[in-house]
């Protein structure tokens, strides 16, 4: 399940992010439950109706005419609280899901109240967040709001640059309404196991993807076991925690993201953040501010040591997109690459979908269709047995995956960026 997504109607998405294309590359993938993402926007909720069909009341949908779909729409939106605190100006962006198009109308009803609906498909809201789970939970019990993306140093929860230091800081009286937290891809869970408040919320994972190319819809997802397949199942999974209906989460190694490290790009300084905090977060070469990394902001909030895992827990593992993986291999320099999707297209009929060849496929059975190399780099990834070079102030991570020997002797490193899909 991917059940953060975004349409067309928000700002720098692609233009063909349109139902039947997630669907399609959805199923590619192997996701079997995405958001339909932007339910605020008036046009996207339009072309909502027209496009999607309710499965059996489940309060989940699928494609219009398409009945042999594996691909369900949940009905998700993501939307921006500005306000002031303290005397200072707040940005948080949030995740709302409801039960039905029915329902996001009604919402959109008393959301329009707060900011301009049609202004962006995540839509800017003049309010706070207690009070935008108050009117939203008003509208129907069933509907879920959690934050978005937790960590991002801007627009989150816990940022560096304009967030709080606790869920109830920013949620006050309604904190107790707040059952999820989304990782983003600046976090994991074990970074967020180490906040004892965070006990009280399931940790959840999305892409937040703005393309449904496959190497960024389920970048980061949920594996969830519900008898029966409803949004009310799901949420009722996510509510619980319980490990036996959230199996694990899929993430993107936090490493890899642009604001990791604590870190001066102009001076090419980047650090971890215990040395980031030796240096009082003052870059040696220039004497400024470095830019504080998301793993110093978790060390600041973090009230359990680095490693600390909580009883009952679900699970997670680190991959990366399978194009993106294919094309470092063999050289192809992009996952849209016509060589690289011939690759990916091999594997992906052979075993059924991405997460299939990413997850179960063995490496004898990978080896048959792509060669040793690649079967090896993908269990590799699968096992998290591949090296990092954090990212930091907005330079992003890079892949190392192993260390060969150039004809003079000397040892080279290949190294990925994962800009591409990040």
């Amino acid at each position: 399940m991917d059940a953060h997504l975004h349409s067309r109607y928000s700002r720098a998405t692609s233009q063909d992010m349109n139902v039947k294309n997630i669907a399609y590359y959805a199923q590619i993938k192997g996701l079997n439950v995405v958001g339909t993402g932007d339910f605020t926007h008036p046009l996207w909720l339009k072309e909502l109706k027209e496009n999607l069909a309710e499965f059996n009341d489940s309060g989940l949908y699928v494609v219009r005419n398409q009945k042999d779909s594996k691909v369900f729409f949940m009905v998700t939106t993501e939307v921006n609280t500005v306000f002031d605190y303290e005397g200072k100006t707040k940005r948080i962006h949030h995740v709302i899901w409801t039960p039905s198009l029915e329902t996001a109308e009604q919402v959109n009803e008393v959301l329009a109240k707060y900011g301009s609906l049609e202004a962006d498909g995540r839509p800017t809201l003049k309010t706070t967040p207690p009070e935008l789970v108050e009117v939203t939970l008003e509208v129907s019990k069933e509907n879920v709001v959690f934050p978005a993306h937790a960590w991002t140093p801007w627009f989150s929860l816990f940022g560096a640059f304009s967030g709080f230091n606790s869920l109830k800081e920013c949620y006050q009286d309604k904190s107790n309404k707040i059952f999820a937290l989304e990782t983003g891809l600046s976090s994991d869970p074990p970074m967020n196991w180490r906040i004892s408040e965070l006990d009280k919320v399931t940790i959840i994972s999305n892409s937040d993807s703005h393309s449904y190319w496959p190497w960024r819809l389920g970048r980061e997802a949920n594996v969830l076991e519900v008898k029966n397949f409803s949004y009310r199942e799901i949420v009722e999974a996510v509510r619980s925690g319980n490990p036996e209906k959230i199996l694990f989460t899929v993430e993107v190694n936090p490493a890899y993201g642009k604001y990791h490290w604590t870190g001066h790009r102009g001076c090419g300084v980047s650090m971890p953040a215990s040395e980031a905090i030796k240096h009082g977060g003052i870059c040696p070469v220039c004497g400024r501010r470095m830019t504080k990394g998301v793993e110093e902001r978790v060390e600041e909030l973090a009230d359990r040591p680095e490693g600390y895992k909580p009883p009952n827990r679900p699970g997670y593992v680190h991959l990366l997109p399978l194009s993106e993986i294919l094309a470092w291999v063999f050289g192809f320099g992009s996952p849209s690459n016509r060589k690289t999707w011939e690759v990916y297209g091999r594997l992906v009929n052979r075993f059924g979908n991405e997460y299939k060849v990413l997850l179960e496929a063995r490496f004898e059975e990978i080896a048959e269709v792509v060669g040793k190399e690649a079967a090896k780099v993908i269990v590799d990834v699968r096992e998290d047995r591949v090296k990092v070079e954090p990212g930091y102030d907005g330079v992003y991570g890079k892949l190392i995956i192993d260390e060969k020997k150039e004809e003079t002797g000397k040892p080279s490193k290949k190294s990925l960026s994962l800009q591409d899909f990040m």
